[in-house]
């Protein structure tokens, strides 16, 4: 792969068991956030975000002080830095492993450095539900598309944060839910929204929280399931009427009914003459289709 790519091919053909290993080995860290973290309205003390390296939980209280834990994929490592009564930084090689070897040398690691967490160890919003500990099933870790998918968040995030400065209502950072495993941000119209059926494979709780006041959200999703391919979505909920049959740009995105949102293939966006332009096109006009066709108070939300 060329080193200054600054949107790479992702076939999922091509690091599907990379991407189901290093959605757990997240998972596993992820919960230790979610462990230590102070709850925030819609989970969003749960998330990583993208760093000019990886992924970071950011900073988690621990005692008196805290911690914080980097996935690099630069240098494929995972560091541990602790400050507080100790002042401390441990790495361990991110290198192809069973889940249960990773579970065990995370938590070992940070015992080294004095954090003793205990976590939930079933997996979320996964079909195959293995205990972290028992699981020796996915194994993979290809370097280079583990790079590449950070990449792809590099270039969304960047588009992302242009698309966030344009509103002034309440709107979620850029960040990456480790469940799901994908990038997201959500902008929301101030008012409360009916209780969220359930979801397959995540407690009904975590959806109620996450989905309390109406939304339009978008996000980056490296694809499964339904979805065969990674892709940049955007949904509306309550979905309100008439808004799944929006004019939308740009002409190579369309509404998926299956999976209740909007859809523009990465690839679309990665071949374009102007990726970034594509992008932006794709996530104004779904938001206004959310919000037209919602009734937001456009006017008091928006920068003019």
């Amino acid at each position: 792969m060329d080193e200054f790519e600054q949107w790479p091919g992702l076939p999922l053909d091509k690091w599907k068991d990379t991407y189901e290993t290093l959605r757990l080995w997240t998972q596993i860290v992820g919960k230790v956030r979610l462990k230590q973290a102070p709850l925030v309205n819609h989970w969003w003390n749960v998330p990583f975000y993208v760093t000019p390296a990886g992924l970071t939980t950011s900073m988690m209280p621990y005692g008196r002080g805290g911690f914080e834990v980097r996935f690099d994929f630069v240098r494929h490592l995972l560091a541990v830095d602790v400050c507080g009564e100790r002042n401390e930084s441990r790495t361990m090689p991110l290198s192809a492993c069973p889940v249960a070897d990773f579970y065990h040398r995370f938590m070992d690691l940070l015992r080294s450095v004095g954090i003793d967490v205990q976590i939930w160890t079933m997996p979320q919003e996964v079909e195959t539900r293995i205990p972290f500990e028992e699981d020796t099933a996915h194994a993979t870790y290809d370097p280079e598309y583990a790079q590449r998918f950070w990449r792809i968040l590099v270039q969304s995030e960047r588009i992302f944060q242009i698309f966030r400065s344009g509103y002034i209502g309440k709107c979620s950072p850029v960040h990456f839910f480790w469940g799901g495993f994908d990038m997201a941000l959500t902008r929301f119209s101030g008012r409360p929204a009916p209780p969220h059926p359930p979801v397959p494979f995540l407690a009904h709780f975590v959806v109620l929280e996450a989905y309390s006041h109406e939304v339009s959200s978008c996000g980056f999703w490296p694809g499964s399931g339904a979805l065969q391919e990674p892709a940049y979505y955007s949904y509306a909920y309550p979905e309100p009427e008439g808004f799944k049959n929006s004019e939308v740009s740009p002409n190579k995105a369309f509404y998926s009914a299956e999976m209740g949102e909007y859809i523009l293939p990465y690839e679309r966006v990665r071949n374009a003459d102007d990726p970034d332009g594509e992008l932006l096109v794709f996530l104004q006009s779904t938001y206004v289709a959310a919000a037209e066709t919602g009734h937001w108070d456009r006017g008091s939300l928006e920068r003019v």
